[in-house]
């Protein structure tokens, strides 16, 4: 039986790369149905997008939000610094779906404003800094991904987590953390907000903040490479979804790890297009 959410916000799927666990994506989405949908970006990484890798895995995440849209579902798909190509798509609306730069939500606790933010990387640090650590980043993940799948889990050890051990332990990184946070809460307080949500910096958290005297929740909705993550709104509370991997799912998954040879998948993907076209 499914979950039944009133906002569901999934950020950081990072598709096309060898980081992605899309099949933990849709082991997750096919336990819940949300009324709103929110992708708080880098869903597909175009900006490390590899031809030669593109697994079914992924395409059947592609194809799960597609399903959604031809079928009425409200998603909000909120570009972040991967997938900023689609940025020449902004305000495209089909059906109930709808690519755009930030969202505000209503709820009865307050308003909620939701966006990648990753335009914080700039008042945080210096430009070249920050994409050069990013892409350091991006490439640690999925080393650490690799070496867990054939070195570490085959020789019975413990699964490794690079990013999170330098996140927690490395100054400049816990202190760029820290501020991004603090950046987010005083930048939604000052527009009127009382609830910032982000994803980008793949750490899953909800805190609270006193800035000028006034509560600003902070909300970060993690990441689908390595805390598997996502931010789940029922009854009028919010609340962090931690993943747990199964065994099948997190090694077991040779199949859906080759490159994208399943012509009926491509076959389903164009039907759906041409449904929400004649739509």
């Amino acid at each position: 039986m499914k979950r039944n959410l009133d906002i569901l916000v999934i950020s950081d799927l990072h598709l096309g790369t060898y980081g992605s666990e899309a099949d933990e994506v849709i082991s997750y989405l096919e336990t819940i149905d949300a009324k709103k949908i929110v992708i708080n970006g880098d869903f597909i990484d175009i900006l490390l997008f590899n031809k030669k890798y593109w697994p079914s895995s992924h395409m059947k995440v592609i194809k799960y939000f597609l399903d959604l849209i031809s079928k009425g579902k409200e998603i909000h798909y909120i570009v972040g610094n991967h997938d900023e190509l689609l940025r020449k798509f902004l305000n495209y609306k089909i059906q109930n779906f709808k690519i755009v730069n930030q969202l505000v939500l209503d709820t009865d606790e307050g308003k909620v404003w939701i966006f990648h933010g990753d335009v914080f990387d700039f008042s945080i640090q210096t430009q070249w800094i920050t994409k050069f650590a990013g892409f350091v980043y991006d490439y640690m993940i999925m080393f650490n991904s690799w070496l867990n799948k054939k070195v570490v889990k085959p020789l019975g050890g413990k699964r490794l987590n690079f990013s999170k051990a330098i996140k927690a332990n490395v100054k400049a990184a816990v202190k760029y953390f820290s501020n991004f946070e603090r950046v987010a809460a005083e930048t939604a307080h000052k527009n009127g907000y009382k609830y910032v949500v982000l994803g980008h910096i793949h750490s899953p958290k909800i805190e609270s903040f006193d800035v000028n005297g006034d509560e600003i929740i902070y909300m970060n909705s993690g990441d689908w490479l390595e805390s598997l993550s996502s931010l789940e709104y029922v009854d009028n509370k919010w609340s962090i979804y931690n993943h747990t991997r199964t065994e099948k799912e997190y090694y077991n998954d040779k199949e859906s790890r080759i490159e994208m040879t399943n012509k009926e998948l491509y076959k389903d993907l164009l039907e759906e297009f041409k449904i929400l076209k004649d739509k």
